[in-house]
């Protein structure tokens, strides 16, 4: 990288915590509706630059070992964490050879449960880390999951929800 540069190598990432809660609904966008609502108004709140900020500043002020206790305590006080990562929707290629899906994971937390959601080239992928020892089946957790999708996009289908590609 160039000196001077206002480039920079790495990961900027700030902390959301969101509440989650499982139930069944009679409208499968009910959930959705509730959850947008929620994610916009962190969206638009300060909360990831702040956690971003303050980790930074702990970092500075008290050191690394301060820091990975600070993030260890967040972390450990989660139920699980979530990420979705909008991709290229393009194809890819990794020296002549065409990608057929990215699927990103973490490794270390102490997450029983990780759910990434991550789109390439029009598709969503979706990668799940299961402790077995708390979520004893996980296959049939994500047979739920697909349920579950398919149940919204059959929602939303019916209602006309969704705005037609030209």
């Amino acid at each position: 990288m160039a000196k001077k540069s206002k480039c920079r190598w790495g990961n900027l990432f700030g902390y959301i915590l969101l509440p989650f809660s499982l139930g069944l609904e009679t409208d499968p966008l009910e959930y959705l509706r509730r959850a947008k609502v929620t994610v916009d108004r962190k969206k638009h709140s300060l909360e990831a630059v702040f956690s971003m900020a303050f980790f930074k500043l702990i970092l500075k002020v008290l050191g690394l070992k301060a820091s990975v206790v600070l993030v260890r305590r967040v972390i450990h006080s989660t139920t699980l964490s979530f990420s979705n990562v909008v991709g290229p929707k393009e194809e890819i290629t990794f020296h002549g050879h065409p990608l057929s899906y990215i699927a990103p994971s973490v490794f270390g937390h102490p997450h029983a449960l990780t759910l990434h959601f991550q789109s390439y080239e029009n598709k969503v992928i979706i990668s799940v880390t299961a402790d077995i020892t708390v979520i004893p089946d996980p296959h049939k957790m994500c047979d739920d999951l697909v349920e579950s999708l398919k149940l919204i996009k059959s929602s939303v289908l019916e209602r006309g929800f969704y705005e037609m590609e030209v």
